[in-house]
């Protein structure tokens, strides 16, 4: 399957999606502030870098976009260019690489993604929560918090599968 915009468009396109401070990361980020939790963004001296550290607790949080590290990958890995299989196949392995890293050094890692941050960012602070196992967060206050920000486009932002795969 070949690429319907020419390389030079795509990589215009490619160049403005950043690893840091996504949306659904600064979301995040402003829940665990209004639960009242003190983290570390994006710490070099952690192994696999993860997007926030409760140290105290030795939590590494990675937030992950569906396409990059591919949220159900198998199902549409058909519908994309090979290029962008293999690049993909490179992050869901050094993800897992990571993940074991961490977890052998006495880590825990609570990977959360991107669609589930859109649906119930509540769900994913209690995640977070009962692994560090971390005192009750004022709900009410992360909820007022998170009406004051605009809000998370739900997006499909996954290619659809091929008829014959689903």
């Amino acid at each position: 399957m070949s690429d319907r915009i020419s390389a030079s468009v795509r990589s215009a396109i490619m160049s403005r999606i950043r690893g840091k401070n996504t949306t659904p990361e600064r979301y995040m980020f402003a829940a665990m502030r209004a639960a009242g939790w003190r983290f570390t963004e994006h710490p070099k001296n952690v192994t696999g870098r993860p997007d926030a550290v409760l140290r105290p607790s030795k939590i590494a949080i990675f937030i992950d976009g569906d396409f990059w590290h591919g949220y159900r990958f198998p199902q549409w890995k058909a519908c994309i260019p090979q290029r962008w299989q293999d690049k993909i196949e490179g992050n869901r392995k050094r993800d897992q690489r990571v993940r074991r890293q961490l977890r052998r050094q006495g880590w825990k890692v609570v990977r959360l993604w991107e669609h589930q941050i859109e649906r119930d960012i509540l769900n994913c602070l209690y995640r977070i929560q009962s692994a560090a196992e971390l005192p009750h967060f004022d709900e009410c206050r992360v909820r007022k918090r998170m009406a004051a920000l605009p809000p998370l486009k739900h997006r499909n932002r996954l290619p659809r599968p091929r008829k014959e795969d689903r």
